[in-house]
């Protein structure tokens, strides 16, 4: 029993600080004033964590590879499995509205204005992919550009053969310093994570039963279903029934971190910790994880289908038509891998249909809310989807699973 407790303690502690967030949220909506605050201090802290981890884990991963030939597997394999677990979701996806439609919904023009901006699409993807200053990398609104910096790093260190030993070492003890400094941070991860859990309970919870209870049902009736039947798909593909019990043994913390946070970078810390518990590789998990918070996404693959299965039934369109689904899938594919390193990029994503199918405007409201009532959801798939991804990932590189880390949770 102590054993149990003792290894369980992590996970029992934060169940314990977002059932008390949302008991506050519910009952004593007036003290989230005063807790905000706590929750914003936490998430500042695991921020500015995360952000020189990405980098150190990435550049050191690239870096202390052996083979070349061993980069370009990780690399092929991590692209295939992206891409195939985003169309599985939008496919399923697609199947559920199919078969359990939801009736026409009126337009809600008047709930929210109009997104807007001046900026051109050339503009936008000199933005999207690079930044104009060095000091600008270090910067969670910029995790594309840093990531492709994070490559480049590794691979010329890698390039720099015993002239660049020196900052390899960098690299790694860099590495696995702002592992611990992550490690340490976390150690408030049930009052930061419940204060803003408390938060979240307190202002988004009550507009899950108004105006969007329909499709927001189908998402999160659909996405649960996703995330119990096809994640386990993928581990037993990955490890076989080996590869099922790990995965949903460590993968409590990191799923309870990304509902509580909504924030797929916020989880990319415990899917780490998990990666590592499960036996994936570390060059394979520094890799595929961080990238993974950033290119891919499950949930927004769902989600996507689902807005512009709302917008046409707002203006009373057939959806099913197969050039519009054709159409949604490439949106959709764009939305999960590109849009996802991008600030706001599922409005980015929601401009882009609105422009590709030439929908009204005031579509553009709907599919606004819907995204961002079904983000607890959507951030639980697309963050713990990224551990399963790297399971699949050591497989088909034909790397081998570890007997993994036991340590406490």
């Amino acid at each position: 029993m102590n054993t149990v407790l003792k290894n369980y303690s992590g996970i029992l502690l934060l169940l314990a600080g977002i059932i008390a967030g949302s008991l506050l949220g519910i009952f004593w909506p007036q003290a989230v004033e005063y807790l905000k605050p706590l929750g914003d201090i936490f998430l500042n802290l695991l921020f500015v964590s995360v952000v020189p981890l990405v980098f150190f884990a990435v550049a050191n991963s690239i870096a202390s590879l052996e083979q070349q030939s061993r980069f370009g597997r990780i690399i092929f394999s991590m692209a295939g499995t992206f891409l195939f677990t985003i169309l599985i979701a939008a496919i399923f996806t697609v199947g559920v509205v199919y078969f359990f439609p939801t009736e026409a919904l009126p337009s809600t023009g008047e709930l929210l204005p109009e997104a807007s901006s001046d900026d051109s699409w050339s503009d936008r993807l000199v933005r999207f992919f690079s930044v104009g200053e060095f000091t600008e990398l270090f910067s969670r609104r910029n995790m594309l550009a840093l990531l492709i910096f994070s490559f480049l790093t590794g691979m010329a260190a890698r390039k720099s053969g015993a002239a660049g030993q020196p900052f390899s070492l960098f690299l790694a003890s860099g590495y696995e310093v702002m592992k611990e400094l992550l490690l340490m941070v976390m150690k408030a991860a049930p009052i930061g994570l419940g204060a803003y859990f408390a938060y979240q309970v307190a202002t988004v919870g009550p507009q899950l039963f108004g105006f969007y209870a329909k499709p927001l049902g189908l998402y999160y009736a659909a996405g649960t279903v996703y995330f119990i039947v096809f994640f386990s798909i993928y581990a037993f593909m990955a490890k076989g029934t080996e590869g099922i019990r790990r995965f949903w043994k460590n993968n409590i913390y990191p799923g309870l971190t990304a509902v509580s946070t909504c924030s797929s970078f916020a989880t990319m810390p415990a899917n780490l910790q998990a990666a590592s518990r499960i036996g994936v590789p570390s060059t394979i998990a520094n890799i595929v994880i961080p990238l993974g918070s950033t290119l891919h996404k499950d949930g927004s693959s769902m989600s996507s289908i689902i807005k512009i299965y709302v917008a046409f039934l707002i203006i009373g369109q057939d959806f099913f038509d197969p050039m519009n689904l054709m159409l949604a899938l490439g949106i959709t594919v764009f939305v999960s891998i590109v849009a996802g390193g991008i600030p706001n990029g599922g409005y980015v994503g929601e401009m882009l249909m609105i422009s590709v199918y030439q929908l009204p405007v005031e579509a553009i409201p709907a599919v606004m809310i819907l995204g961002t009532l079904v983000d607890p959801l959507a951030t639980l798939l697309n963050s713990t989807g990224d551990t399963v991804a790297a399971m699949l990932v050591t497989r088909i590189s034909g790397d081998k699973f570890t007997e993994g880390e036991e340590l406490p949770l």
